[in-house]
């Protein structure tokens, strides 16, 4: 009795320490981001790059490949090149980030941030304490995240305002919902594989649930901001 009762404080413990260490790699890469959005601005190459859409849309290709790379291939990764392909995304991201602090007040963005932050902590709470089973989600999810990629390159074309704002609200309500949907899922990952994961494992398992966290919030972020934002 005594034996069992150890063993299930034990795997507690260790489903709690690799949330901890999600979390903190998320928010490792947020500042990472943030840092190099706000110095990049300051350089002499920051004018350079938001005028150049070749460029720009370079970064953003290599962005997409980091993260198809880390989806992929993170458990065959060594820890050195997963966490070096974390603060590379995460640094690349910063740069093509850096071009709202010209688009946006930054009262604006600083509101933004917040807002997102306290919605995000609230959402993520929320998953890891609910009994319910948000599994389900995911189809639904998916099916409003293509809506919203398809919506919006509509909307390159026809410009409409009206079809702006609702693409913002409604990425906002879909990444709000993955951020709920994606806790739970790294919550269940935790407690299936905390038993029998080496260091090795334990780390990467932590990259991979900040990776898509720091997806979440970055998106929500951009959103928020977007229904926020006044143009400069």
């Amino acid at each position: 009795m005594i034996e069992n009762y150890s063993f299930a404080q034990q795997a507690a413990i260790k489903e709690r320490t690799i949330l901890k260490n999600v979390y903190i790699w998320m928010s490792a890469g947020l500042f990472l981001t943030a840092v190099v959005a706000k110095l990049f601005v300051q350089t002499s190459l920051f004018i350079p790059f938001v005028s150049n859409q070749l460029l720009f849309f370079a970064v953003i290709i290599a962005e997409f490949a980091l993260v198809i790379r880390l989806s992929s291939r993170i458990m065959t990764m060594s820890v050195s090149q997963a966490a070096g392909s974390f603060a590379a995304y995460s640094i690349l991201n910063g740069i093509t980030l850096s071009s709202i602090f010209v688009i946006y007040r930054i009262g604006t963005i600083y509101t933004a941030f917040f807002v997102t932050a306290g919605t995000f902590a609230a959402m993520s709470l929320w998953a890891v304490t609910t009994k319910r089973d948000l599994s389900g989600l995911g189809h639904f999810l998916m099916m409003g995240l293509i809506g919203i990629i398809i919506a919006s390159v509509v909307n390159i074309f026809i410009g409409s305002s009206t079809l702006y704002f609702l693409i913002s609200y409604g990425g906002v309500a879909v990444f709000t919902l993955l951020t709920a949907y994606d806790t739970q899922r790294i919550k269940v990952m935790s407690r299936q594989m905390s038993s029998n994961s080496d260091e090795a494992t334990f780390t990467r398992l932590s990259i991979m649930g900040a990776l898509r966290l720091y997806l979440d919030f970055i998106n929500m972020f951009l959103f928020i901001l977007r229904i926020f934002g006044r143009r400069s």
